[in-house]
């Protein structure tokens, strides 16, 4: 099932904690983009079949990345894109739009997800592996 992209917002506002409806917006952009440029074939195609239109497409057509980032390197591409971001907020506005694009999608889906993307990814969906804490 789809969200709606009002639905989707106020979820990523609350979970970021976002003064304005803009701010959750402008990080799940920013997000989304990043994270479909890692993203290939069905998997990409059926997260973003649960995702609002807007950020579907947002998802559906990223920039090509030239390698995966590590869940590191996300999180410092994330705080360049996102102005006035540091790392540590980056990593804050990465896990509101991943956990709750994570709920959108739903497990079976997350976990299809993740297979695509490099280890450490889970933590940023808010979905720690069993038996892998640090």
């Amino acid at each position: 099932m789809t969200l709606r992209w009002e639905t989707f917002l106020a979820e990523v506002q609350e979970r970021g904690e976002y003064d304005t409806p803009q701010d959750a917006e402008r990080a799940a952009r920013v997000i989304l983009a990043l994270l479909g440029a890692h993203l290939v074939g069905d998997v990409r195609a059926h997260l973003a079949a649960r995702l609002p239109e807007t950020l579907a497409l947002i998802l559906l057509n990223p920039l090509q990345a030239a390698e995966p980032l590590s869940p590191e390197r996300f999180v410092r591409a994330t705080a360049a894109w996102i102005e006035g971001a540091t790392e540590q907020s980056a990593l804050w506005d990465i896990g509101a739009v991943l956990s709750t694009t994570a709920d959108a999608a739903g497990d079976d889906l997350t976990e299809h997800v993740l297979l695509q993307l490099p280890p450490g990814y889970d933590l940023l969906f808010g979905r720690p592996a069993p038996g892998r804490r640090p």
